[in-house]
């Protein structure tokens, strides 16, 4: 489902496979297992006398970076909704609170709960000659939780490019992403958009920022999504028919 690579002082976790790369339980669960592997071993590894730097990328193999939560998995039980909300807020404060620079290597499309996973990154770059990033909720009948809005006013600084995501639900190009301040560079391909993620991520690295301080200057500036990522209103109370509680 993902793999985990260190190269150098860089982490490279990538999600592996031709498939969309949905957000179920299993793949959120291989993604947190490996961001607290990633924690651990860049606590374990620094001290007061010699912090070690190191920085996180975050990709995907073929067509795809993520096409967002696991729906036809949700829909043989509703109240599975609720257990994929529980699990992808939990992987995104363990991005939070990573002790190092954070790059999403957009190689492919991403919507929906994709582009949350992709925005959960510090650092977002994307190739420009294939794929979109798409909040699909108001084409498929589903509400947008208030903590998506929250990590969107957080990253995205413009009330319009936030619109036009959301509100009507735009399929948007690297291109125009990277003029609507949603995502930070685009590249010509898949291969060179993880190029310069590497470039980029060594010359964070060289910084030898102290991670911890990384972190939680991080926490403070997302404080408004920690603050809502203990509830999901718009599945709590959810039971085994879909009705509310």
């Amino acid at each position: 489902m993902c793999t985990l690579e260190k190269r150098g002082s860089l982490y490279i976790l990538t999600l592996v496979g031709p498939g969309e790369h949905r957000l179920n339980p299993t793949l959120l669960d291989a993604i947190h297992s490996a961001l607290r592997r990633v924690k651990a071993e860049s606590t374990s590894s620094s001290s007061l006398s010699s912090p070690s730097s190191s920085a996180l990328i975050t990709t995907a193999e073929g067509k795809f970076f993520s096409n967002g939560y696991d729906l036809a998995w949700a829909q043989s039980k509703p109240s599975q909704f609720k257990l994929m909300s529980l699990k992808l807020r939990s992987v995104v404060a363990e991005f939070i609170s990573l002790p190092m620079p954070t790059i999403a290597a957009i190689t492919g499309h991403t919507s929906a709960a994709g582009v949350i996973l992709a925005l959960s990154h510090d650092y977002s770059l994307m190739r420009r000659d294939r794929g979109f990033l798409y909040m699909s909720e108001l084409d498929i009948g589903l509400t947008i939780p208030a903590w998506f809005m929250a990590l969107f006013g957080c990253k995205i600084g413009e009330p319009a490019a936030r619109r036009e995501l959301v509100l009507r639900a735009a399929k948007l190009t690297a291109k125009e992403a990277v003029e609507k301040g949603i995502i930070d560079s685009a590249h010509d391909s898949a291969e060179e958009t993880v190029k310069a993620a590497v470039a980029f991520g060594e010359e964070l690295v060289m910084r030898k920022w102290d991670g911890h301080v990384y972190a939680q200057n991080r926490m403070v500036v997302l404080r408004e999504v920690l603050d809502k990522l203990g509830s999901d209103e718009t599945v709590d109370g959810l039971t085994t028919t879909g009705s509310k509680l």
